[in-house]
């Protein structure tokens, strides 16, 4: 396995591919299906009848309530089709918070998906968050390699065992390269899908011939600071490892002239052991002078593996444990990532952490709060709506999912059932609206 590091936000020839379209709405780009709003009264019957209240909390009392619910895109996840549809679907099941790539193309797609939501059901709006890096870190990374480097008998267990689709192997025949030779050579054509690719590394050991790099980036701190200006951008999330913090408050001094337009911050970080505490109350002090807005802390588990199984959730769960017990923790919400699954909730009930008030002391505002703010999710909720887009894009090519309701009510109905862990929502309400009559003329 090799690594690579580079400096600035991720091109790979994908760059380009966005910048020209970036401009261009979504729905201008793939093809649209002509509706009628009574298609989707199902889908406005579904919100109505179990999601309402949530869909219209705004989010920091979500925060303080112990209730809120982010999607996470992913970091380097930068599928804008995809990113305009999970945020779609995930906004009608209410999500508080949206959290991408800090891209423009990629903002724009959430902000897309957002409104069309909103256009299907006035509801509040969630906010969207840029994720971003003070170092190198494994949410901002991605796979490379050059198929034709790759043996023609190789079974090709890189592309089985990516979560998110993104390594597309094809076999080709050349001819033999003799000029009285009519026998052929088999190669291998495709490669990683650039803007697919979050960097979850599952390809980097299975890899027979050791041919996949890794290569690593950060975000322009200029570029990043430009776009939390825009007015759909809401918050920021700064990814740290730990290690060190002078690149923390170098990354924190550039933006600071635009972390007045927030409304959160979130800092993003791994469990370190003994030394976590005192590293979030350096982090915090270098904030407090230029933060107007309240705070987060997002406890990373085991990053970006949510998908793999219900075990993945444990180790953010111990992170919260470890935190919850502490009386030396900064100011600022907790909130679970890493690992998070279908079972995270009944993860922090065994542990009485769930929806449980904390000490006035610890409160960003002087008044008590939920001990832990909420959960995030990411490749569990990616790769439970990701299979409806996945089957709708089979039978219909690139799509907004509002024209095809069949698909966006699996689509919503899945994600229901996972924010609703959170939102108490009624599963069994769930179920009956899934099993009613439908009429999607």
């Amino acid at each position: 396995m090799i690594i690579a590091y580079r400096t600035s936000s991720p091109s790979f020839g994908m760059a380009l591919r966005f910048s020209c379209n970036a401009s261009i709405p979504l729905h201008q780009r793939v093809e649209v299906k002509p509706r009628s709003n009574s298609e989707l009264r199902n889908i406005k019957n579904l919100v109505k009848t179990i999601a309402l209240p949530s869909v219209n909390m705004q989010p920091h009392r979500s925060l303080q309530e112990g209730n809120w619910v982010k999607l996470i895109c992913g970091a380097s996840f930068e599928d804008v089709v995809d990113i305009r549809n999970l945020s779609l679907v995930y906004t009608l099941a209410g999500v508080d918070c949206i959290d991408c790539a800090a891209d423009a193309s990629v903002v724009s797609a959430v902000s897309e998906g957002i409104e069309a939501a909103r256009d299907i059901l006035n509801i509040r709006r969630p906010w969207v968050m840029i994720s971003i890096n003070d170092n190198e870190d494994l949410h901002f990374r991605k796979a490379e390699f050059n198929p034709e480097e790759c043996p023609s008998g190789c079974s090709k267990p890189c592309e089985r065992v990516c979560p998110a689709d993104a390594i597309y192997l094809e076999e080709i025949q050349s001819p033999a390269g003799f000029s009285n030779c009519t026998d052929t050579l088999t190669g291998l054509k495709g490669g990683v899908v650039t803007e697919r690719c979050y960097g979850c590394g599952r390809c980097f050991p299975v890899c027979p011939y050791d041919k996949i790099r890794v290569v690593s980036y950060m975000r322009d701190a200029a570029t990043t600071a430009e776009l939390l200006k825009r007015n759909d951008v809401d918050a920021v999330e700064i990814h740290t490892n730990g290690r060190q913090t002078s690149l923390f408050k170098e990354l924190w001094d550039d933006l600071s002239d635009s972390i007045r337009h927030l409304k959160l911050v979130a800092v993003s970080l791994p469990d370190v052991g003994d030394s976590t505490i005192s590293l979030m109350n350096t982090m915090y002090s270098i904030m407090e002078p230029n933060l107007h807005c309240c705070n987060l802390w997002q406890l990373d588990g085991r990053p970006m593996s949510g998908d793999i199984g219900r075990g993945t959730t444990r180790e953010t769960i111990a992170f919260a444990v470890h935190l919850a017990a502490s009386k030396d923790r900064p100011h600022g919400f907790l909130q679970l990532a890493g690992g998070t699954n279908a079972h995270t909730v009944d993860g922090l009930k065994k542990w009485g952490l769930f929806k449980t008030a904390t000490a006035a002391k610890n409160s960003p505002h002087g008044s008590s709060h939920a001990l832990i703010g909420g959960i995030a999710y990411g490749g569990y909720a990616r790769k439970v709506v990701g299979r409806v887009l996945s089957s709708m894009q089979s039978q219909h090519g690139l799509a907004c999912i509002e024209d095809y309701p069949h698909h966006l009510e699996e689509a919503l109905t899945e994600a229901l059932a996972l924010v609703g862990t959170v939102k108490c929502y009624d599963p069994f309400l769930i179920h009956q609206e899934l099993n009613a009559p439908k009429n999607w003329c």
